[in-house]
């Protein structure tokens, strides 16, 4: 790759304002999806419970958007050790900071605060995979192909006991987008796939319930009605939207029908109150992020700073897929939450800080 580049004086501004119009949106359909149950949980003493830590996440995002904004690039690629030590450190928390049941959890609480490692986990990893990639001649990153299964494989263990399959997914997938960038054979590509398809599998086989929502998802009529309760009243959410949408405020199914309403299951209410053409214009956001992440990556000055613009470009991307595949029925079931929409301060804080290292890309493109 030519090495040569023109430093921007600014930033990608369209890639800016599209993450942050999607960040208004979701503020505003957090408070609507969310009014009714913030007055149960707060015994009626405010309908605002879930938008005010959205907001207070928002502000340590933007924070961090600024700093990650702001370190070049090539500051990430001189860490990748260190990367490949947090993503492990990041992942394996969870089992050392159990809650007080001894069951393990996704989540981690530390000084009163809560969060999800494996989300900052995918920013990790990305650097870790990319670095280690870029630091290769082109002709050895098939060489690479056993210690890449190696890490991969190791990551998605330890997914696998946090019994994270939608975050599992996400992880396989931008792995092997990174991997391929970066030159792999197509063979060595569907070996890997093989073993991920394996890894979902034997994850769906050791957990009942997801073989009840898999079972949902191929025969909905036959599965038990607890089974297919949250597909179910996903779609008729979506359905009862039509094509303009019951309006503002309007839906029926957050009314605690629909299960994790504000969280992975938000765009339901979404198609519900506002409709068809309007969601769709939601899709779409999401689409020219897709297309200015990927003309980064095209135009990035060096293999390291491509590698990174693609994975995190795949990461909001795919994940974004699973989340409306899997309320639209096209997946089976599965919880990850949508990009910048959801409530969750880890998944908003984790992508703004991605959003902020391809901004740093941008700058330094290749005309």
């Amino acid at each position: 790759m030519n090495l040569s580049y023109r430093k921007r004086k600014s930033a990608d501004y369209l890639l800016m304002i599209l993450v942050f119009a999607l960040i208004a949106f979701g503020l505003v359909m957090i408070y609507s999806v969310s009014k009714y149950l913030s007055m149960q949980i707060t015994n009626q003493a405010t309908d605002k419970y879930f938008l005010v830590r959205q907001l207070a996440s928002l502000g340590v995002g933007i924070i961090i958007w600024m700093i990650f904004q702001s370190i070049d690039y090539r500051f990430w690629q001189r860490q990748t050790t260190t990367m490949l030590i947090l993503t492990l450190i990041l992942l394996s928390s969870v089992f050392i900071f159990r809650g007080a049941n001894n069951e393990t959890s996704r989540w981690i609480n530390l000084f009163g605060f809560g969060f999800q490692p494996s989300e900052i986990a995918k920013l990790s990893m990305i650097f870790y995979l990319s670095g280690w990639l870029a630091s290769k001649k082109e002709g050895d990153v098939n060489r690479l192909f056993l210690p890449f299964l190696v890490f991969v494989g190791s990551v998605s263990l330890l997914m696998l006991l946090q019994k994270d399959l939608g975050t599992l997914s996400v992880i396989l997938v931008i792995a092997a987008a990174i991997f391929f960038t970066a030159g792999a054979k197509l063979s060595n590509l569907l070996i890997g796939s093989s073993l991920g398809v394996f890894l979902i599998w034997l994850a769906i086989k050791i957990e009942p319930y997801r073989m009840q929502r898999l079972t949902a998802f191929f025969n909905p009529g036959s599965a038990t009605l607890s089974a297919s309760y949250h597909i179910r009243n996903a779609l008729i959410a979506i359905g009862s939207g039509g094509l303009w949408g019951l309006g503002f405020g309007q839906s029926k199914q957050k009314y605690l029908y629909l299960p994790e309403a504000q969280t992975d299951s938000i765009f339901p209410i979404i198609a519900e109150e506002l409709g068809f053409f309007r969601a769709g214009a939601v899709i779409l956001l999401y689409a020219l992020i897709a297309y200015r992440g990927f003309s980064i990556a095209r135009r990035a000055p060096d293999t390291f700073s491509q590698l990174v613009a693609v994975g995190i470009t795949v990461w909001i991307i795919w994940q974004t897929f699973v989340n409306l595949a899997a309320m639209l029925a096209l997946l089976p079931l599965t919880g990850v939450p949508l990009p910048f929409i959801s409530y969750g301060g880890t998944s908003l804080v984790a992508f703004l800080a991605a959003v902020g290292v391809l901004l740093n890309i941008s700058k330094q493109t290749v005309d």
